[in-house]
């Protein structure tokens, strides 16, 4: 038998365990999405900022863990359509803050290094990682799942998988939110909500980078719009 009859033969299995990898991953990081707010913010009660630092570090780390576990080139990611990406990614920031300040009463807030650092931690630095987790890392799992399949070379094929990638998007800010104890109610709505548009950037390019930049503008307009916020910048007390 020749090399390339098995080649062919086999192939299917390495993408059919390919696509099993990154379905575990995929899983794993629901219940990382979970158990993080869950145990550190609802049943700890960890300090705010400590809880981010804990939250930004673990994030960070899991998407490191998934690229290097299933053979992902991050400078790919970062490089595939980067300029459309990074225009998304602030357009939607601005429609993000748009809502946000028609939505949200306007509340006090420290003024000076305060605000500045606020803006840094809370807006930008926590917005990134949660832009990551939510959005960019179900999206681009969801996707790799069907690299090298015929789905991804067909028109109507790489719209299914769009949309469920999508859903997975959904269900991962979803979970991650009801880790939050204010969140099992109907205030769950408005993040499911708000993910629909966060993860446009993403979602079009395949790029990382667009759903954190698209989180991280919600994230600074909160704190400095609504600062006292009981719909973003959780956990709230």
């Amino acid at each position: 038998m020749s090399a390339h009859v098995i080649e062919r033969r086999t192939l299917p299995t390495r993408m059919a365990a390919n696509a099993g990898q990154h379905m575990r991953w995929l899983v794993g990081g629901f219940a990382f999405a979970f158990l993080v707010p869950f145990v550190l913010a609802d049943r700890l009660d960890l300090p705010r900022d400590l809880y981010y630092a804990v939250y930004v570090v673990g994030v960070a780390a899991f998407f490191a863990l998934w690229v290097r576990s299933t053979g992902q080139s991050f400078g790919e990611m970062i490089r595939r359509r980067w300029v459309l990406a990074l225009v998304l990614g602030l357009a939607t920031a601005g429609l993000l803050t748009l809502i946000v300040l028609r939505t949200e009463d306007a509340t006090a807030r420290p003024e000076g290094l305060e605000l500045i650092g606020a803006v840094m931690w809370r807006g930008l630095v926590y917005g990134l990682a949660d832009g990551l987790l939510l959005s960019a890392f179900p999206i681009l799992a969801v996707f790799a799942m069907f690299t090298g399949t015929k789905l991804r070379e067909r028109t109507l094929g790489t719209v299914a998988i769009g949309l469920a990638a999508l859903v997975a998007s959904l269900a991962m800010t979803a979970v991650y939110h009801v880790g939050y104890s204010d969140f099992r109610s109907e205030k769950l709505r408005k993040p499911v909500a708000g993910d629909v548009i966060w993860s446009i950037p993403t979602l079009v390019t395949l790029n990382p980078i667009g759903a954190p930049i698209a989180h991280a503008g919600l994230h600074t307009s909160a704190v400095l719009h609504s600062y006292e916020t009981d719909t973003f910048l959780p956990p709230h007390e």
